[in-house]
């Protein structure tokens, strides 16, 4: 930001050439993302994990922090969706609903959308306590629809919490990823009895 009397700096200024007034008028009809590099790498920089799109949810369904500095982050917690993947991004964008998770893994693809930063805190365990020391996972599908959990789903959510885990100094394993049923005080059923946390574990730890 200038310092100093605008009027001042406005007199010893140079007047707009006619060249520079054309530039100007040719560079407002460039695409913002090809007009500034810089800026246009900050932004597909929002994830926290490079593999993930960035799709946030609304600023009201989340609590901005400086985690792990504000909190440590202790836990992984594994959620499934009841809602499909489009729809849980949707949720997560209306400022009514409450909610979100950090991460969204789509059943089809195994494809991960970032909705929150790491750093900030996802309101996704129904436990304040849990919810400052946790990363959230939400995978699209149904607790009693396995067809829901497919290789890709697995593998991609495997690779996924593998790096929160070695970024944070997590252990890799059912103490520290948990079930969104084990939370203290969760009446929630997921991920379910089809999920299958030997697979996963294993995957988390050989990916």
């Amino acid at each position: 930001m200038e310092k100093g009397n605008p009027a001042e700096r406005d007199r010893t200024a140079p007047a707009p050439t006619r060249r520079r007034l054309l530039k100007g008028a040719a560079l407002a009809t460039v695409p913002y993302t090809l007009l500034s590099g810089t800026r246009a790498t900050a932004r597909a920089r929002a994830v926290d994990y490079p593999a993930a799109e960035w799709l946030p949810a609304n600023t009201s369904n989340y609590s901005r922090s400086s985690r792990p500095t504000t909190y440590p982050v202790d836990y992984v917690i594994v959620h499934v969706t009841q809602e499909t993947y489009a729809d849980t991004l949707s949720i997560f964008r209306d400022p009514e609903k409450q909610v979100s998770a950090h991460y969204v893994v789509r059943s089809s693809d195994g494809h991960v959308a970032q909705c929150v930063r790491e750093a900030d805190i996802a309101w996704h365990a129904g436990n304040w306590d849990y919810n400052t020391r946790s990363i959230g996972i939400e995978h699209e599908g149904w607790v009693d629809r396995p067809e829901y959990f497919t290789d890709a789903l697995y593998e991609q959510s495997a690779r996924l919490t593998a790096a929160i885990c070695t970024t944070y100094g997590i252990p890799m394993d059912r103490t520290h990823i948990i079930a969104h049923h084990e939370v203290p005080g969760s009446d929630h059923t997921d991920p379910g009895p089809f999920w299958d946390w030997t697979r996963y574990i294993r995957l988390v730890n050989f990916v």
